[in-house]
């Protein structure tokens, strides 16, 4: 393959945030837009300098066309997947990968069926000082790994792109379309970091949870892994009326890794509330602060997109693997079945979903 020819199914909220890489990597064409909205699918391509715009998906994957990126709602996931796979077509999809396990293995099944690629598109893995830390971590720079710390706050923020949203593009993410809310919606970045950046798999959880505001799940979760000596846990705020500086939405995240020989924290991502380093490194009792790196929340989207064609161009798998995605789905599910049941949960045995309490289809609240 010399270039990949690109067709963007969806082009909500988050589509330009993950069709920017697309649009300036110079071995990748973006061919046609497609939305079942005419005025968004034109004013997309206009935004974007693309000529063909299409509402409907079939017409899309008739196309002459090496790859799909797949931007609409989670619980159209599957169809849309499924469909581009059997037309021939690469797919890169944004997370969660399905609204179930089973969905997701469907999707796996079919890419291996049709010898094509599918990966999920999570910026998680490609923001520059994850990514950093990630490789500080596996170059021993703070020892064998043996604490991770995730936390993330939701408040309020002024940004122009939280103004700019479509507020309509979120009333599926409410109703039982949706597996859950935020820890469902969101925080499956966060599931993905927890076993990403210590290349461990989670295989016990132990969580509890409330809900506020509807869509939002305050939850602390303690995680056991894989390797005897690792623990991990994950904390998840909703302070509504703090501020949070940000160019994006009005959360913010920070993550600590605690090795036998030193110290990371990874400051911001989504948010940018403290003034720090993006990545700070303790070791050998001093503290390095890390700058050399693009700290712009959007730049993971963007490398996302980057990544996915350098792979297509090279004949590499790229990341994340449905196999990968599929665990992050499992661990989200264990954290909702954990607090639903009060008890601990072996993500691996989970094959289908859970709905938290109190979400439409779940048990009561």
């Amino acid at each position: 393959m010399d270039r990949v020819r690109l067709g963007i199914l969806g082009a909500g909220n988050i589509a330009d945030l993950n069709v920017a890489g697309y649009l300036s990597h110079p071995g990748c064409d973006v061919i046609a837009v497609c939305d079942i909205d005419p005025a968004k699918a034109e004013a997309a391509a206009r935004r974007w300098g693309v000529g063909e715009v299409i509402t409907d998906p079939d017409e899309l994957l008739s196309l002459d066309i090496d790859a799909v990126e797949v931007l609409t709602p989670t619980h159209r996931h599957r169809e849309h997947v499924v469909a581009a796979l059997e037309a021939g077509k690469h797919v890169s999809c944004q997370k969660p990968l399905g609204n179930s396990v089973a969905e997701a293995r469907q999707m796996a099944a079919a890419a291996e069926a049709a010898g094509l690629v599918l990966r999920v598109s999570e910026c998680f893995c490609h923001y520059p000082p994850l990514e950093r830390a990630r490789d500080l971590i596996r170059r021993g720079a703070i020892g064998r790994p043996l604490a991770i710390q995730i936390r993330t706050v939701v408040g309020k923020t002024d940004s122009a792109f939280q103004a700019g949203l479509d507020v309509q593009g979120y009333v599926w993410r409410l109703d039982e379309r949706s597996s859950g809310g935020h820890l469902f919606d969101d925080m499956v970045h966060k599931y993905a970091m927890a076993e990403w950046l210590v290349d461990a798999e989670v295989t016990r959880v132990q969580a509890a949870m409330r809900r506020s505001d509807l869509f939002f799940e305050p939850v602390s979760a303690i995680f056991e892994y894989d390797h005897p000596e690792l623990l991990g846990s994950m904390q998840v705020t909703y302070a509504k009326n703090m501020d949070i500086p940000s160019r994006y939405y009005g959360a913010d995240e920070f993550f600590e890794i605690q090795g036998e020989e030193g110290l990371l924290w990874v400051t911001r991502a989504t948010g940018e509330l403290f003034d720090l380093a993006p990545v700070v490194l303790h070791r050998d009792g001093r503290s390095e602060e890390i700058t050399d790196l693009d700290s712009d929340w959007g730049a993971g989207f963007r490398r996302a997109s980057e990544h996915f064609v350098d792979s297509m161009l090279a004949g590499r798998v790229p990341d994340m693997t449905p196999a990968q995605a599929i665990r992050v789905l499992q661990l989200c599910f264990a954290v909702y079945q954990s607090a639903n049941e009060g008890r601990p949960v072996d993500p691996r045995t989970i094959e289908d979903r859970v709905i938290p309490r109190g979400w439409p289809g779940g048990p009561p609240a």
